[in-house]
């Protein structure tokens, strides 16, 4: 039987909005485990290191070069069998560290039923039939664009920003303004009056969105653009717009910030991203944990696929304050051990959204020594070392841990962390089924 902890090889993908060579966490930590076919360049983008059995790109058991997937397809024992079943032998989650250091696509993810749909459609450019929830947890300081800014906001924006009304349209900025002001619109109204504007900036000629681009970045130059209501400044949204047009110039996404919240996080705060919200990351290192899926319906900020016309049909057209876009994680309960006991020489959060694929626990051990024992889950879990060192070990296996590192462990394997640092951080994706989910402790 395999025993249910082995360090796993990551691979590593290259796309144009990631860091360079060594400023790329995702590349550090991939480099970190020996590989004949993987060196950082300091000249080359490192986007995404991917965590799973997602047949993109599986991740593989060092020791043996066998795929997660194979492995756990063959052995039950290491996922359980409620899980085994339910998700036809595959890791239900897919874990991945993202650098990111220009603006990637305005983009949702389809819900279940539309993804078969366009799988079965375009399997081209949607390689699965699953859905794509995923959360997004903050390595170091964050930017993103999450979920629609409120009604008053945009209203703000249309009334300020001349080249972004004249490509919503001036009947379509007025129902917006109209329903904005109102006291207690009916959140129907609000939704489909949102929809109308947002729609009609996006379906607008690129010969169009070229030439109003100018006009907003000569306002973002002159730091003329207003925030308003919104909790953004002046300079941020000016910076902002002269940053996303270096790197794509003339985009449709320069008028998208002004419909979307802007949301930072800073490490340790998280984002959960449900089907049909839309969203763009724009510079960080993060953690990202997701049902494993690789659709995305893109519309912007991208040199890949666009599909405008089912990204506005398909979003929830929710406009909230970007407060609450962020998941609010809650203490994952155990009692830390060390050669004096002290209790507060770590802790561990639980980043728990309300889907059953995956949860994630950050844990930080905050001196040499410092250890933590989790309790065995009921299903799979993949925990990566991002800063620090140390040891993990299950049962009489002990190996070490180190910054980049990753590791499989199987359901129901107690499992042991020991920091020989002055800080480790680690983060652990892991799914399971059932009432007891996601509240086993450690001890």
């Amino acid at each position: 039987m395999q025993v249910p902890l082995f360090r796993l090889q990551c691979g590593c993908n290259s796309y144009d909005w990631g860091k360079n060579g060594q400023d790329s966490a995702a590349a550090r930590y991939a480099a970190a485990t020996p590989s004949d076919s993987f060196s950082v360049q300091d000249d080359k983008p490192y986007a995404e290191l991917w965590m799973g059995t997602h047949p993109s790109l599986p991740s593989k058991d060092l020791n043996t070069g066998r795929s997660l997937l194979d492995l756990v397809a063959d052995n039950q024992a290491l996922m359980g069998s409620d899980i085994t079943g339910k998700y036809n032998k595959k890791l239900p989650f897919l874990f991945k560290v993202l650098s990111i250091n220009k603006a990637l696509s305005i983009q949702a993810h389809p819900n279940k039923k539309l993804a078969e749909e366009l799988h079965a459609k375009d399997p081209k450019n949607y390689p699965d039939d699953n859905h794509k929830p995923e959360m997004t947890l903050a390595i170091t300081p964050f930017e993103g664009l999450c979920g629609f800014r409120p009604l008053k906001e945009i209203a703000h924006f249309l009334s300020t920003i001349p080249s972004l009304r004249e490509l919503v349209g001036e009947e379509e900025a007025k129902a917006l303004e109209e329903i904005a002001n109102t006291s207690s619109p009916s959140e129907a109204d609000a939704k489909s009056r949102l929809r109308s504007a947002f729609s009609s900036l996006m379906k607008s000629s690129k010969e169009k969105v070229a030439e109003k681009s100018h006009a907003l970045l000569d306002l973002a130059k002159q730091g003329s653009i207003s925030p308003g209501p919104s909790v953004n400044t002046s300079e941020e949204l000016c910076e902002l717009v002269q940053r996303c047009n270096s790197q794509f110039p003339e985009d449709i996404g320069l008028f998208v910030l002004f419909f979307l919240n802007l949301v930072k996080l800073q490490p340790g705060q998280a984002m959960y991203l449900k089907a049909d919200d839309i969203h763009a990351y724009v510079s960080g290192d993060i953690i990202e944990c997701m049902a494993s899926s690789d659709n995305v319906i893109r519309a912007g900020f991208t040199p890949k696929f666009q599909d405008v016309n089912t990204l506005t049909d398909i979003l929830t057209y929710d406009h909230n304050p970007p407060e609450q876009q962020l998941l609010q994680p809650v203490d994952y309960p155990y009692v830390t051990l060390n050669d004096k006991a002290y209790s507060s020489n770590s802790e561990s959060l639980l980043y728990d959204p309300p889907i059953e694929e995956f949860s994630v626990v950050r844990t930080v051990l905050k001196k040499e020594g410092a250890k933590a024992t989790f309790e065995g889950l009921a299903g799979p879990s993949i925990i990566i070392c991002t800063s620090g060192e140390g040891t993990i070990s299950v049962g009489p296996k002990k190996e070490d841990f180190k910054e980049g590192w990753v590791y499989f462990v199987g359901a129901t394997a107690e499992l042991v962390v020991e920091s020989s640092a002055q800080e480790m951080v680690t983060f652990r994706a892991f799914c399971e089924i059932g009432d007891t989910a996601k509240h086993n402790g450690a001890h």
